[in-house]
């Protein structure tokens, strides 16, 4: 491929008391101890139990591997020495956010100004991953292209079950609470470059935004980076899964960009039907029957996720993300395969909110060696 289809990813962790198994509103002292290693790869989020770590631009899977095990190595000795535990899940499985310390932050006090108890309720994790595409109008094309596979890249994802202590029934809750904001969710068709700009400068004259970065769809051409952004995941599980939801999420615009350089644009899907899926996606996770309105059948997500993989397979080699891929496979044949199925199992042994707690406290470092934070 002569394009280069190169990464950004963003984690947003918990920061959770390592005995009690509660959130911490700590940010701000954790982000001082972090930022002699990192600068301002790491960033605070509006509440204080929030640690997002921002990846440097990766040229491929591989080097997003290398690094995003050691930030995760060292982050997680920085804020063990706190007596906390770094936690990667969309939801904290009893957290209220009304406990929650916002951060004192014009940008947030502005959000919590505006969007009230939507605000301050934004007790979710997510992660986004940005893939490079140069050019403008592709950029429209793939993000109308790619908005048909959401739903697929939420149920592999899925790892929110949980909300205020409670088994929501739902493998993805937190989408229900990001969908509280405006201009969010799936976004809908857009003809050009053009006609998204002019959408955009339409809200910034009308004073709605004041930029592009306050449309906060579940996929977006980003506004300053040149990419196609992700939005829609939970964050996963473990490292593994966030590299192969990174993996898929590249390979699907690397294929994308080959097809409509080759005059085979795929069709775009309705917005309201990719809704219906993604509301199974939300609900039953992998376990999901889901709409193939394309070509009016119905499916499980298992095998619509492995039409996905054959889909994008003859670019995974040229992107160096086969193991990535093998990886997927497996988890669709694994009835506990992905990150809410594993805490709902947890939960389901003796019903002990506190297990599931601790569970994820181990799981997040699955695969991770803690470095030390200092030179000795």
């Amino acid at each position: 491929m002569s394009d280069r289809f190169t990464l950004g990813i963003e984690e947003e962790f918990q920061l959770m008391d390592r005995q009690s198994g509660d959130l911490c509103s700590c940010a701000e002292g954790i982000l001082d101890k972090a930022r002699p290693y990192f600068g301002d790869q790491v960033k605070p989020e509006m509440l204080q139990s929030t640690l997002e770590f921002v990846s440097n631009v990766f040229p491929d899977i591989t080097a997003a591997r290398k690094e995003l095990h050691a930030a995760r190595s060292l982050l997680s000795r920085i804020v063990e020495e706190e007596g906390l535990a770094l936690v990667s899940a969309g939801t904290h499985p009893s957290a209220s956010w009304w406990d929650q310390e916002r951060t004192l932050h014009d940008r947030y006090i502005e959000l919590e100004e505006e969007y009230q108890d939507v605000g301050r309720s934004i007790l979710i994790f997510g992660m986004h991953v940005h893939v490079a595409i140069p050019d403008n109008e592709l950029a429209i094309k793939i993000m109308n292209q790619a908005r048909t596979w959401l739903p697929h890249l939420i149920a592999l994802s899925s790892n929110s079950p949980f909300w205020y202590g409670r088994m929501t029934g739902l493998k993805a809750y937190r989408p229900v609470v990001w969908k509280r904001f405006p201009r969010s969710g799936i976004p809908k068709i857009f003809t050009s470059w053009e006609h998204f700009d002019g959408y955009v400068q339409d809200l910034i004259a009308m004073q709605c935004i004041d930029n592009a970065k306050k449309i906060w769809w579940d996929i977006r051409p980003h506004p300053f980076f040149h990419t196609v952004e992700f939005r829609a995941f939970d964050m996963p599980a473990t490292l593994e899964d966030t590299l192969a939801l990174a993996a898929i999420s590249q390979a699907l615009v690397a294929k994308l960009v080959w097809l409509n350089r080759h005059g085979q644009e795929m069709p775009t899907l309705a917005t309201d039907y990719i809704e219906e899926n993604k509301w199974r996606a939300m609900r039953y996770g992998l376990d999901a029957e889901v709409l193939d309105f394309a070509q009016k059948r119905r499916l499980g997500m298992r095998d619509y996720i492995g039409e996905l993989l054959d889909f994008v397979d003859d670019v995974v080699d040229d992107l160096g993300s086969r193991q990535e891929m093998k990886y997927v496979r497996s988890l669709l044949s694994d009835p506990h395969g992905t990150g809410a199925d594993r805490q709902i199992a947890v939960y389901l042994q003796n019903r002990d909110i506190r297990q599931v707690q601790q569970f994820l406290m181990e799981q997040t470092m699955q695969g991770i060696i803690s470095v030390p934070s200092s030179g000795s």
